[in-house]
């Protein structure tokens, strides 16, 4: 695979106001639940092990002051709103910097940060990259190489900010400290299926999150014929919420084919199958 070199658009440490979020993005998050805690659950993937590249500097992401109150660490992949470009942005309240070492890990995956800026709001800094793979240029289309980058973001963050592995259900594979606290799946997986548009439908998918669990989804999809064309894949503390547009045949789906669909998402959702080893 041929290589080229990381370009990064936009002066380091330059912060901008965060534009906001879309109407389409706010009718969404109006979707979202609260996550439900109870007594640790033992969940399992069945996915096949990621390796995960490593930062090499922590002075590189360490930037911002301690609170009392460690945030809420997020990681959104967003593949909507750029057609040539994967979108990953990635918040811990104002602790992260630049985030040089972590794309400097994500350019050993194969992939080149094409742009990258920061914005500031009420919630922190706002870490936005647009990654395409070096091979073609073109946005990321592999669900195992976006699970391998999200991996990738969530260990360095862990490994310079250990005070997210508490907050991050990831904590439990990576971080020197897992959640006191895990999510219930049973409460938490929340499905809903919206039309939009003759030809999609919007699939809104909210459960405890663990490693391989794009790929998971993305597959038990597949699995009952269902196209994945595109979507957004946020992980926000001990919770994944995964909007994607889905299609059957080029249609939207049927109210028999959503049930059908929302099924066997759950079934899966909350029996996960293979060993722990798998990871």
């Amino acid at each position: 695979m041929a290589e080229m070199a990381v370009t990064v658009a936009g002066a380091a440490g330059t912060l901008r106001p965060c534009t906001g979020v879309s109407a389409r993005g706010a009718a969404v998050l109006g979707q979202w639940r609260p996550l439900a805690l109870a007594a640790p659950a033992k969940l399992r993937s069945s996915s096949s092990a990621v390796r995960v590249p490593r930062a090499t500097s922590p002075a590189a992401v360490e930037d911002g002051s301690n609170t009392d109150t460690d945030p809420i660490p997020k990681v959104i992949i967003d593949q909507d709103s750029d057609p040539d470009a994967t979108i990953v942005e990635v918040t811990l309240g104002d602790r992260l910097g630049d985030l040089v070492d972590t794309m400097s890990a994500l350019k050993n995956l194969g992939l080149n940060v094409v742009k990258a800026s920061v914005c500031l709001d009420s919630t922190g800094k706002h870490n936005k990259f647009s990654i395409t793979k070096s091979s073609t240029g073109r946005k990321i289309d592999d669900p195992e190489l976006l699970e391998a980058v999200r991996l990738t973001i969530i260990n360095n963050m862990i490994q310079y900010h250990p005070e997210s592995s508490s907050q991050l259900a990831m904590g439990a594979t990576f971080g020197p400290e897992a959640p006191a606290e895990q999510v219930d799946v049973d409460i938490a997986t929340h499905i809903d299926i919206f039309d939009d548009g003759p030809e999609r439908s919007l699939l809104v998918v909210e459960t405890a999150d663990r490693p391989g669990l794009l790929v998971d989804l993305v597959k038990a999809i597949s699995d009952i014929n269902i196209t994945v064309q595109s979507g957004e894949f946020d992980t926000e503390g001990l919770l994944a919420k995964a909007k994607f547009h889905v299609s059957y045949r080029g249609k939207t789906l049927s109210k028999a084919l959503q049930q059908v669909l929302s099924n066997s998402l759950r079934y899966f959702l909350r029996r996960p199958t293979t060993e722990d080893a798998s990871f």
